[in-house]
């Protein structure tokens, strides 16, 4: 199933907030073949403290900004940090050591993962 247009803004949404605070790895995975309560997951890995911090405040201002609900926050730990929007979209933002612990993407690795280039690194014409 492909995302609806409002659903791919909001991600994309979500996407470049991530980047523009220099999260690195940022994936989309789609669960809606594979899970019958989540819809998206976006996980991303930042260094711990400030970055993470920097990461989830841009990632809450755009989505909302983008349509989305406030979030409820799990955490914060200076590991790990969820943003849930309502259900249907969830952020994980990790430190490389969370991301290889948890390994997320090997857990749910029958989701699709979704692309969303960065545009700021695509060669300029």
């Amino acid at each position: 199933m492909t995302p609806d247009t409002r659903t791919l803004t909001q991600l994309q949404a979500i996407v470049d907030a991530a980047r523009e605070r220099r999260a690195e790895d940022v994936t989309v995975l789609d669960l809606t073949a594979v899970s019958s309560t989540l819809e998206y997951f976006v996980i991303c890995t930042a260094t711990a403290g400030l970055q993470l911090n920097a990461v989830q405040e841009n990632i809450r201002e755009k989505a909302m900004a983008a349509g989305l609900p406030r979030p409820s926050v799990e955490g914060p730990s200076e590991r790990w940090l969820l943003l849930a929007f309502g259900g249907g979209i969830v952020v994980h933002i990790m430190t490389k050591d969370a991301r290889e612990y948890y390994d997320l993407e090997g857990l749910w690795s029958d989701a699709r993962p979704l692309d969303f280039p960065d545009l700021q690194e695509s060669p300029k014409a």
